[in-house]
């Protein structure tokens, strides 16, 4: 007999957040703990997942709880470990077996893969891509990150780690070093850090007048603050960015030919700055029977919520 609840697990670099959810979507309970150990502390990060679930499932009982989800970076849905994450330091250059780990300790099935892949289900299950069978989900944060539904199903690969389309190269020669080691990847333009990287470049390249000349540390919502108060170099900032994940898009819309892109992340709240050229660049690349029949469209979800109700997507 299906079970009333199921926990929502989201493993950042400095925080995770912890949720139990009902068969409507609705976050019954939720709480955030510290991601931050050291890197032989793994165990450690771990019992603290198991003893907070425990908590959260007090008054509900562990025994209404169907199952566990978890999406977190660098996870692999195949083996249920994360491997070798970097921004992470217990499981930097290691695997760690999440959740096997979590199963035994809290006796239920424990479902694991990266957080982009728990945002496209989580949009798919509870948000603006409830019926749609074929889309894409960009999570535009620290990185790019990409879920790719296909027929409804999520693609994995052979390995379990397909769909980094972060990590497709936009700029052949002369592009910017990556922390996955190559250059010129769509992270490092598109992303909320390669945004604030375009800032910093072009106000070194030019005297053009500019609020962001008077940051010191220059991030990506210091640049739409600035476009938000009509700042030349910041809006063409935005629609440059625009620009280059409309090509991508283009791409990525040969091979799957999906029904929608589902834009979601921090850098997608810059979206009244980003639609535009998105649209334009997308639609002038893409080929001429595919033209205006692919949606873009932003994540329903409220941020706050969206990470819970992924990895709690997964556990149904």
């Amino acid at each position: 007999m299906e079970k009333p609840y199921v926990v929502g697990v989201d493993v950042g670099g400095q925080t995770t957040k912890i949720g139990i959810v009902n068969r409507r979507g609705d976050i019954v309970i939720q709480t955030v703990i510290n991601s931050l150990y050291n890197p032989d502390e793994a165990g450690k990060f771990m019992d603290a997942v198991c003893d907070t679930v425990r908590a959260l499932a007090k008054d509900i009982g562990m025994d209404q709880i169907q199952g566990v989800g978890i999406g977190a970076p660098n996870a692999n849905y195949y083996t249920g470990n994360i491997e070798d994450a970097a921004n992470i330091a217990w499981a930097k250059g290691k695997s760690i077996p999440l959740g096997k780990t979590l199963s035994e300790n809290l006796g239920v099935p424990v479902t694991v893969t990266n957080d982009a892949n728990a945002a496209a289900v989580g949009e798919m299950t509870y948000g603006a891509a409830r019926g749609m069978k074929d889309f894409i989900m960009i999570t535009l944060g620290t990185g790019v990150g990409s879920g790719i539904v296909i027929n409804g199903q999520l693609v994995y690969g052979h390995d379990g780690f397909a769909g980094e389309l972060g990590h497709t190269c936009v700029v052949r020669h002369n592009g910017r070093p990556c922390g996955c080691g190559k250059t010129g990847c769509l992270e490092t333009y598109c992303s909320a850090v390669g945004v604030a990287r375009t800032a910093r470049e072009w106000l070194n390249m030019s005297s053009e007048p500019s609020i962001l000349r008077t940051s010191t540390e220059i991030t990506s919502k210091d640049v739409y603050d600035a476009a938000k108060l009509g700042d030349k170099m910041a809006i063409e900032i935005f629609n440059f960015t625009g620009r280059i994940l409309g090509q991508s898009f283009a791409d990525f819309v040969a091979f799957s030919a999906p029904e929608a892109i589902v834009l979601f992340g921090g850098l997608a709240r810059s979206w009244e700055f980003l639609e535009k050229p998105i649209r334009e660049s997308m639609e002038a690349n893409l080929l001429n029977y595919w033209k205006g029949k692919i949606a873009l469209i932003h994540s329903s979800l409220r941020e706050s919520d969206a990470a819970i109700l992924g990895g709690s997507a997964l556990a149904w």
